[in-house]
Parts: structure tokens; C-alpha cells; sequence
């Protein structure tokens, strides 16, 4: 991990009181999932704290963002919020606890609703995924999530009802096994959440936003998945960060342990050879 010094800040106009604190992690890029979560809760009353990890955008098809982070702390300077932003090195077991410490000390108050955004994703099969791959898929995808929902539960302060915690997964598998796998624990660790921090009055929820292209499709990848959804068209990551707003908010509070499918219908997860 990046050591804590990197963190940054954007300050805003002062306000009546303070925002509560979420903290985004993998909000990178600005086409992402991640991005779009940040800029919503910055619209809706949050101050926001975001992640990244420039080593692994660097190595994926659709590169490295550059000046991402400064362009997303902006947009929600704009809003009448904070930002802070630190590069985090997720598959490090020290990270997540790192993480939040950092952001609590920053904004000077505990962290109250925590999303789970990031990913490693490197698409392989059952016969061509190495051990290393899948290694790292678990320690970035299933462990940290277990890691970051440990170190904001021990944290964890707030008024009783007011917590979230949000986690995004797939139900990708087939061509794409370490990435669909270790999103599946992950969904496990953050449903468990939901009864094991009851005590909390945190709700734990997952949310499956469907096929969203934020430059990862191919052309052929994106003609198959429009075919499969019955409203022939793809997701766009606001509807993602909308979902994601309503369930951070008092309105969502009512919703917990689900593993929601804001798909748009989509029948099912194309084969690799279909993509």
C-alpha cells in the first residue's frame, strides 16, 4: 500500500454541520462504477474518501486514467463536499485498516457508510487461470472486502440504523473464473454482515448493477450482452450509483442482507465463447 502520507484533500465551502463519511474504494477511472458512487453520495449529503490503485488500471486493457482522482475530487468539491483520496494497494492485508484509519483521521469523525467498489479482474478460464491469478482475485476481491467491513465495524460509532455497508459483484464465472469466484465469497462475507453486525444497526446489502460498459466490452462482448436483456441496451454507472445512493440513505435503511439485480432483466451471463 501506498504509504498514508499520499492522502489528499479537497476542501469546500464550510457547511452547517457535518456530512457523514463514506468511503468508496476502486474510483480510478472516471468512466467507472466507483467514479459515478462517489460524485452521487457527494450530491446527496455525503463527504466522500475514495481509493485507487494506478499499478493495476496500468495492466489492464483500458490503462491508467491519469489526473482521475484530482478530476473526481473536484466534481465533488462542486457539490458542496469534502474529498480525500489516497492509492491503495488492496491485496496488502494492512491496507483496509489503513485505509479507514486514514480517512477517520482526515475527515476527524468515523467513517458511516463503507462501498466496496474495487475489483481485480483478469479475465481466464477453469484450464488457463494460474495460481497466482487466482491468488490474487481472493485477496483483492473476497479478502479485502472481509478486511475493510472488519476495520469499519471495529470503528464503527454511530447512531444505531445509521450504517451501510455496499458491496458490488458480478455473477461472471464462465471465462472469467477467478474474478466471478472471489466475487461470490465476497458476497457471502458482506450478506454474513448483515446479521453479524445487527448489534451495530449497520445494514450490509449486495448490489449486481448487470453489464455496464466503463471500457472494459469489446464490440463483440457488448452486441451479446445487448441481445440479452430485454430492454436492449446496457447499464450506465449512474443508475449503478443511484441504487447505491438510495440504500446509503434513510429511505434505504429498511433494506438489508440483499443481493439486489439492478440488471435491466438480463437473462443471463453469456459464455466465453458467446463473448
Amino acid at each position: 500500500m501506498s504509504p498514508p502520507t499520499s492522502i489528499n484533500e479537497r476542501l469546500s465551502p464550510p457547511e452547517q454541520g457535518p456530512r457523514p463519511v463514506a468511503l468508496v474504494t476502486g474510483a480510478g477511472r472516471r468512466r467507472g462504477l466507483g467514479a459515478a458512487i462517489v460524485t452521487r453520495l457527494a450530491e446527496t449529503g455525503w463527504d466522500v474518501a475514495f481509493t485507487y490503485w494506478t499499478p493495476y488500471d496500468s495492466r489492464t486493457p483500458w490503462g491508467r486514467d491519469a489526473g482521475a482522482p484530482e478530476w473526481l475530487s473536484a466534481r465533488v468539491a462542486e457539490t458542496g463536499a469534502r474529498a480525500v483520496f489516497l492509492e491503495a494497494d488492496l491485496s496488502e492485508p494492512a491496507a483496509a485498516a489503513t485505509v479507514v484509519d486514514s480517512v477517520e483521521a482526515a475527515f476527524g469523525r468515523h467513517v458511516t457508510a463503507l462501498v466496496l467498489a474495487h475489483a481485480e479482474s483478469v479475465a481466464s478460464g477453469l484450464l488457463d487461470t494460474s495460481v497466482e491469478s487466482f491468488d490474487r482475485h481472493f485477496a483483492v476481491n473476497a479478502r479485502a472486502g472481509w478486511l475493510l467491513i472488519q476495520a469499519y465495524a471495529e470503528r464503527f460509532t454511530g447512531p444505531y440504523g445509521s450504517g451501510r455497508i455496499i458491496a458490488l459483484t458480478s455473477d461472471h464465472t464462465v471465462g472469467n473464473l477467478p474474478y466471478g469466484a472471489s466475487k461470490g465469497a465476497l458476497d457471502r462475507i458482506t450478506l454474513a454482515a448483515a446479521q453479524e453486525l445487527a448489534a451495530l444497526g449497520v445494514t450490509a446489502n449486495v448490489v449486481n448493477p448487470g453489464p455496464v460498459d466503463t471500457g472494459w466490452m469489446t464490440d463483440r462482448v457488448r452486441e451479446t450482452l445487448v441481445k440479452a436483456t430485454p430492454l436492449g441496451r446496457l447499464g450506465t454507472p449512474g443508475e449503478c450509483a443511484r441504487l447505491v445512493g438510495f440504500l446509503c440513505s434513510p429511505e434505504g435503511g429498511w433494506i438489508n442482507g440483499q443481493l439486489l439485480c439492478s440488471n435491466g432483466g438480463l437473462r443471463h451471463i453469456p459464455g466465453h465463447e458467446d463473448a
